[in-house]
């Protein structure tokens, strides 16, 4: 344990005191208050970026003896990927507060935000976390507020889809849970720094290490991948997403779609692959191919979608299968682009979810057959959309580009029906997106958008600065790749 506070104490602590003192500020304060905080996690997960070398691992890294009695550690570090999500996470909450407040009147804001801000530390939590007892009281930190959100400020349908969304999660959660404990029956003995000693250890490095038999290996593989396809979500297990998209607030959506579905990713990258490495390989042909049906069938549902928001939700679907197919193409060019396209497909997403808050508030619809004519309205909005729309379909110059082609050299390298069937997906996504195109800011004015006007001069900034980055990372991904390549170690032996 160190002696001065670490980056990763201050990734979690900043949110999460900023949140409880939300709870008890007055409604007027409650807003400024929790977008400072935001912030100022932002600022400090920036400043962590300068602080990477082998120098800095103790500003890095932190651990306190917590549970010895079961060989447990507070354990928290930023590796590549984690460095990468937590700056996702830092830079995607200010813009989901910014999307509560505009236009919008929240009812009990004190409580809207202090859970904001929870579910922000636990999230951070669960991609610091190197303990798995330390993993999984995260990983419930940061469904309950999500909960909350979602049954309290969500649409008319909120209760049902918020019910079916925590049963699925928390089944998930449970499997996860199980399986760690017996895991940890596996493990060699801990010793704490007193002489403490328990006879296992929940420690992420005593997992990798742990004796397991092929046999148990085999169950306990899917038992942690039901968990992560869940969280993801991976077909057949996303059924639960189009709803809760639908009817959770938008900022609410925003969080969920870009931030908290590459908490299954990570689990994949960090826990199970590195954990269970020889069934992984097994089976990946398994995993790959429900991804691929995935890809297909989400994006053919989101073409014949009239409602936005659900559009959008398949299209995730679509772009996490992809993302999970080329983790376990155990290849070094795929598993790298997927690394880079968790970053950018959630600039992007968060960024598409933005525009179709102030579409939904200034027209009051979400049914693409009720919306049309915008762009002679609102033309700045239409460029923005159709530069960030083109980074959702990967075109060049955008970030979305150089991550999908490395995803598919990885899948083609593996198997070229793989690639060929993935391909399948991009154009389809190219369909549903240029459709919703032309159906939103083209053809006549329509009367849910006679009234509509051009966003203003802050939100043109934001527009501004985001596809700045888009392009930025289009042109020079590498920073992204460099930050990440460390975990390709954990990945085993890679084509």
């Amino acid at each position: 344990m160190g002696t001065y506070i670490t980056f990763p104490e201050l990734f979690i602590l900043i949110p999460l005191i900023g949140g409880i003192i939300c709870f008890f500020l007055p409604k007027n304060l409650a807003t400024n208050f929790a977008m400072f905080f935001a912030l100022a996690t932002l600022l400090v997960t920036m400043v962590a970026l300068l602080y990477t070398g082998d120098g800095y691992k103790s500003w890095n890294n932190v651990s306190y003896e917590w549970l010895k009695q079961l060989g447990s550690t507070y354990y928290l570090g930023i590796d590549g990927v984690g460095r990468m999500l937590t700056l996702l996470t830092a830079i995607g909450f200010p813009i989901a507060m910014y999307a509560a407040t505009y236009k919008s009147k929240i009812e009990n804001t004190k409580s809207f935000f202090g859970l904001m801000l929870l579910a922000e530390a636990g999230i951070m939590g669960v991609f610091l976390a190197y303990d798995a007892l330390t993993f999984y009281f995260f990983w419930e930190l940061a469904l309950i507020p999500m909960y909350f959100l979602c049954s309290i400020w969500g649409g008319s349908k909120r209760i049902q889809t918020t019910f079916k969304f925590f049963v699925y999660t928390f089944i998930g959660s449970l499997l996860m849970l199980v399986g760690s404990i017996y895991l940890y029956s596996f493990t060699g003995p801990k010793i704490f720094n007193d002489g403490t000693r328990s006879a296992h250890s929940f420690a992420l490095s005593a997992f990798y290490h742990a004796n397991i038999p092929p046999a148990a290996a085999s169950w306990l593989f899917w038992l942690f991948f039901a968990a992560f396809a869940i969280k993801m979500p991976i077909f057949p297990l996303h059924t639960w997403q189009p709803s809760t998209y639908n009817q959770s607030p938008t900022p609410v959506t925003m969080v969920l779609s870009g931030i908290m579905v590459k908490m299954g990713l990570l689990g994949v990258i960090r826990w199970l692959i590195p954990i269970f490495p020889a069934t992984a390989l097994n089976v990946s042909n398994i995993v790959i191919i429900f991804c691929l049906i995935g890809i297909i069938y989400a994006s053919c549902v989101a073409i014949v979608q009239d409602n936005l928001k659900k559009l959008v939700a398949y299209s995730s679907i679509a772009h996490i299968g992809l993302m999970c197919a080329a983790i376990f193409s155990s290849t070094t060019i795929g598993i790298q682009g997927a690394f880079l396209q968790m970053f950018n497909h959630g600039i992007n997403i968060i960024a598409l979810w933005l525009v179709i808050d102030i579409i939904e508030k200034q027209t009051g619809v979400k049914k693409l057959s009720q919306l049309g004519g915008l762009a002679s309205k609102a033309p700045a909005l239409t460029i923005a959309l159709v530069i960030i729309a083109c980074a959702n379909i990967a075109l060049p110059l955008t970030n979305g580009f150089i991550g999908e082609f490395m995803m598919f050299a990885g899948l083609w390298k593996m198997n070229p029906w793989y690639a060929a069937v993935a391909g399948l997906g991009v154009i389809l996504a190219a369909v549903y997106t240029l459709n919703m195109i032309q159906k939103i800011f083209f053809g006549p004015v329509v009367e849910s958008t006679t009234s509509s006007q051009d966003i203003g001069l802050f939100q043109k900034v934001l527009f501004a600065v985001i596809i700045t980055g888009i392009i930025y990372l289009g042109i020079f991904p590498q920073q992204i790749i460099d930050m990440t390549s460390i975990n390709l170690q954990l990945m085993g032996n890679l084509k």
